[in-house]
């Protein structure tokens, strides 16, 4: 009986690949087709070299076949019916008299040569263990093998990850049909959609005999089984490479084999496949119908764990986010200031956000680098990814490659498990390389092939990963200076100066240094619970004229330093307690090179530094001593010393 469905062309014809094998001489190998067409069965002759016949009349072209007619092919006679009930009623197969209407079936009356050679004998798509209709008949059978397939699915619901979804269909299928040895199959991640190519199946889970080992699905059954969706029983295929794969020494003891889809929403992604052997018993339709069952329910099982598996990545991801979005609102991580240079950067921001080009932000230390490249991966179109930084100083190099690329379990001691590098964790969103001039030559070559779209591999490990991370890089060093003195690969430079953003220190931002103090002043009051109503005018002079040598993290602690001593409403001038760092290229820096070189004794630079700094603090004697590391009583002495008084110090 081989049954027609609408919508599926049935082939007939002597290859393999045919759904009805006619193994006969006088077949041709693609003979002849049915298909459904506006309610009518159509038989289609594909050319053949000896004909197809419908009641004894050749068929040329399209030929519509009625219930009751017999169509031949090569001596085989097969009597069309629509009920499967009206074949046992036909008389004989070469008289073609009418039957009762019914639903499209064929029933093969007249066996052919060569009936012994292995072949694909059946055919199923759905296993009657989940229609809800068991055989009538070996009651006692089905009733066993449905309570194998309820056990199967509450093992099922057990298991947490597919392979053991797979471990465990084997075992049921083996204790069922008493054979030893198969397979679970499933397509790679890489392979195309619908994709019907054997090349691209993964085992998953395997069970085989002690002494034989097991040998894959041939092709040819496998790209038949993904391409129509159906479980296929091949018996007698001692001798037929076509259906069962040869062992190491070219011989073939397999005697049946079964095969079935393992299907997600009518898709196949993957196979089940189970053989017998010739000191085993043969597999049988029965355990062809009990294979499709345990397939369907092995692609529901799939089907959840792979949903749960994305569902768990989400839910990492919208955690990460939530984490960093509560870091940025602690942080209050936005970029205040109002200067041509503030408005330049923000400009800049916003034509590089969009790109996928990697991004180079230089500046002094403290300036807000990672400010900046958080806001490029906000206004991106990745900002639903992950953003992480990573400081490239702060590692050895051995540490940089495992934190960049990560590490399998046992890499190197301390590796206890295996850890995904920031490469890896940023997949889909931004990754900034702090102080990036600091990272080793080794590691700026494997860096370098990474950002040009190669794969890498973990530390210790043997598969390449690929990530689509866009990489922002800062530093506070000149790097065309490094690469001249030979310790930054020139490639790697132009690889990342693909866009630049300068950030210009915080002495050079004029007004912008009382915006920031002022953010910063409201920030740390709410979070103190204090009520600080601003700077008085010295205060915001002294902030002024401060060259800031830290930067804006300079600046954010010596605010949070006054909200945190002061005792007034205000904060004063005393109250900011500033050190005596200067950096190259400071106001004052840049203000002795304009004057040039001027002649001075130690005694009178000392004198002009004590007078600076008492300036500075606004008379406080022990504020400056503090500053200038020596006591209170040694700043007296200088002072009788150098004939230094109040008069001298007060503006």
């Amino acid at each position: 009986m081989f049954s027609l469905v609408p919508g599926r062309r049935t082939t007939i014809g002597r290859s393999s690949g045919s759904h009805i094998v006619i193994r006969h001489e006088r077949c041709s190998r693609q003979h002849a087709e049915l298909f459904a067409e506006q309610g009518d069965w159509i038989v289609r002759d594909n050319a053949s070299r000896n004909g197809t016949r419908i009641e004894a009349q050749p068929v040329h072209g399209d030929q519509i076949i009625r219930a009751g007619q017999t169509l031949e092919i090569a001596g085989c006679q097969m009597v069309f019916v629509h009920d499967i009930a009206d074949a046992f009623e036909c008389e004989s197969p070469t008289v073609g008299g009418g039957t009762p209407e019914g639903s499209g079936v064929l029933e093969e009356q007249q066996t052919v040569e060569g009936i012994d050679a292995g072949e694909i004998t059946h055919r199923q798509r759905k296993s009657p263990f989940l229609e809800q209709r068991l055989r009538k008949t070996k009651a006692s059978e089905s009733a066993g093998a449905a309570q194998k397939l309820f056990q199967f699915a509450f093992e099922l619901s057990r298991c947490e990850t597919i392979d053991a979804a797979a471990e465990s269909a084997l075992d049921t299928l083996i204790r069922h049909t008493g054979v030893a040895t198969g397979a679970v199959m499933r397509l790679s991640d890489a392979a195309k959609p619908e994709s019907n190519d054997p090349n691209d199946l993964v085992l998953i889970a395997t069970r085989q005999r002690l002494h034989r080992s097991y040998h894959r699905v041939p092709d040819f059954v496998a790209e038949t089984v993904l391409r129509d969706g159906e479980a296929v029983l091949a018996r007698n295929i001692r001798d037929d490479a076509a259906l069962a794969s040869p062992d190491s020494r070219g011989e073939i003891s397999t005697t049946s084999t079964v095969c079935a889809p393992i299907r997600i929403e009518k898709q196949s992604i993957g196979l089940l496949h189970l053989y017998s052997s010739d000191d085993e018993p043969s597999l049988e339709p029965e355990h062809l119908e009990f294979a499709l069952a345990v397939a369907e329910n092995l692609g529901l099982a799939f089907q959840n764990l792979l949903r749960q598996a994305k569902l768990a990545t989400r839910l990492d991801r919208s955690r990460q986010k939530v984490d960093q979005l509560r870091e940025q609102l602690e942080k209050q991580t936005k970029i205040v200031g109002d200067s041509p240079e503030i408005r330049a950067i923000s400009e800049a921001i916003r034509r590089a956000a969009p790109t996928s080009a990697t991004v180079l932000i230089r500046g002094e230390s403290g300036v807000g680098k990672e400010l900046v490249a958080q806001s490029l991966h906000d206004q991106s179109t990745r900002s639903e990814g992950p953003f992480l930084c990573l400081n490239c100083a702060a590692l050895s190099p051995s540490l940089l490659e495992s934190e960049l690329f990560g590490h399998e379990k046992g890499a190197f001691t301390g590796a206890t498990d295996r850890k995904l590098g920031k490469f890896e964790a940023a997949d889909g969103g931004t990754l900034m390389l702090d102080e990036i001039g600091e990272m080793s030559p080794e590691i700026q070559a494997k860096f370098l092939r990474v950002l040009e779209g190669h794969a890498f591999e973990r530390v210790g490990g043997n598969r390449s990963i690929r990530a689509d991370v866009r990489v922002v890089s800062a530093t506070n060093r000149d790097l065309e200076l490094e690469v001249r003195e030979g310790r930054f690969r020139a490639d790697l430079y132009f690889r990342l100066h693909v866009l630049e953003i300068v950030i210009p220190p915080l002495r050079q931002r004029g007004r912008d240094i009382l915006r920031l103090a002022n953010h910063f002043l409201k920030l740390y009051c709410r979070q103190m619970g204090r009520k600080i109503e601003g700077f008085t005018a010295a205060a915001e002079k002294r902030l002024m004229k401060y060259p800031w040598p830290g930067n804006i993290r300079e600046l954010k602690n010596v605010i949070e330093r006054a909200v945190v001593l002061t005792t007034k409403t205000s904060i004063d001038a005393d109250d900011l307690v500033l050190s005596n760092v200067h950096v190259a290229g400071s106001s004052t820096d840049v203000g002795n090179d304009e004057v040039g070189f001027e002649e001075q004794s130690l005694l009178d630079v000392e004198r002009h530094h004590i007078l600076q700094t008492l300036r500075a603090t606004a008379g406080n004697k022990s504020k400056a001593a503090s500053i200038l590391g020596i006591e209170r009583s040694t700043l007296d002495r200088k002072l009788k010393r150098y004939d230094l008084g109040p008069r001298d110090w007060i503006e």
